[in-house]
């Protein structure tokens, strides 16, 4: 039944191009006014998603509804939905607000209107004054904003955005990060937002489905994928992590598995220093060492063909690189910052996994070596 919450639900859609299955059997709820990330790497069936909710592509099996309406079938002029690239795809012979009027005159909006909405338009992108210039006049992060005016202007329910920051560097797509997410509240429609970029996932998104082999591994807001990942993939692909198996995490965790735990949860103390009484520790040497400005990333061997990747605060921590080379450490972390997950088999032959609390499988001082 169709929910009334929902802006876009996909029910067992799949997509196949020849022998590869981009899409495979896909449930999905996306509700009004929401932010939503489709959050993968090149490939995982992300952009395919966006397509068929689009009205690009159709489905090989299973059902789009938009609002409630099923749309499978309809051309994309027949949905309430608006795209906008990563190309920006404007007109270079016309003016800015020739440009974010086009569809309106396609229309058949009368000029007075168009004028109006296209004025109102570049005012919700922050760019008054800028409608008599032309796209080549304008910065990379300006043509942007009038591509999303262009799509904002015909009013969708729902505005779909392909990588739309990809073309930018690095410090302009930033700021554009914070800019649509301001903008996306201001106007209150849903957006689809698909992106390979984890930052940006993490940065503007009210919920993000993680994408993998046209399976979606996980969905949740930015702190469950980041701190609860449900998946191996999702606990690499969302930041860095140390996933430890066999012998390692036997020792470690107490419990066979595959576990995982983020660099950041990992605290460098100098060797034998007595941890809190609820903390686990393990030994080792480090063996490489990366200043990154804000942080230093360490390499530590643990033993047993073992290295797990550990950060630490540069402001708060010996920088001289060469005098950490070799030296012999203590990790300590909380028993909270690991997380234990589990693989079972999925459809499709597809390997799935299901998250267990760290409680659940863990005493409070663990096996560590016998060192804690």
């Amino acid at each position: 039944m169709p929910n009334q919450n929902v802006a876009v639900q996909l029910r067992g859609v799949r997509k196949t191009f020849g022998d590869v299955h981009a899409v495979r059997g896909l449930d999905l709820d996306i509700a009004h006014g929401e932010f939503f990330a489709m959050l993968g790497p090149s490939g995982s069936g992300k952009t395919t998603v966006l397509r068929m909710i689009a009205g690009f592509e159709v489905p090989d099996a299973g059902r789009v509804l938009l609002d409630g309406q099923d749309v499978t079938e309809r051309p994309p002029f027949e949905r309430d939905v608006n795209t906008v690239f990563q190309d920006y795809a404007l007109f270079p012979h016309m003016s800015v607000a020739q440009n974010i009027a086009y569809g309106l005159r396609v229309k058949g909006v009368g000029k007075a209107e168009r004028t109006a909405r296209a004025a109102q338009a570049l005012a919700q992108v922050q760019l008054d004054g800028y409608g008599s210039r032309r796209p080549d006049q304008l910065s990379g992060g300006q043509r942007q904003r009038v591509a999303l005016a262009r799509a904002l202007v015909n009013r969708p329910k729902v505005l779909l955005l392909d990588e739309p920051l990809g073309a930018l560097d690095l410090k302009l797509r930033q700021q554009m990060q914070v800019e649509l997410k301001a903008i996306q509240r201001d106007v209150g429609i849903t957006f689809i937002f698909v992106t390979h970029d984890q930052e940006e996932a993490l940065t503007m998104s009210d919920r993000i489905a993680v994408f993998n082999h046209g399976v979606v591994e996980q969905v949740g807001t930015s702190t469950d994928v980041y701190e609860q990942p449900a998946s191996p993939f999702v606990a690499g692909f969302v930041g860095t992590t140390n996933l430890i198996e066999g012998a390692a995490a036997e020792r470690m965790f107490g419990s066979a598995g595959t576990w995982s735990i983020r660099p950041e949860r990992l605290r460098v103390a100098q060797a034998g220093v007595t941890p809190n009484a609820d903390d686990k520790v393990i030994d080792g040497v480090v063996r490489e060492v990366v200043y990154l400005g804000a942080s230093l990333r360490l390499v530590v061997d643990v033993g047993q063909h073992t290295t797990l990747v550990a950060t630490e605060p540069s402001q708060a921590a010996e920088t001289d690189l060469d005098a950490w080379v070799e030296r012999k450490v203590r990790l300590i972390w909380r028993t909270q910052d690991a997380r234990r997950i589990d693989r079972v088999d999925g459809v499709d032959g597809v390997e799935h996994t299901i998250p267990h609390p760290v409680s659940e499988t863990t005493s409070p001082n663990g096996s560590t070596g016998g060192q804690g």
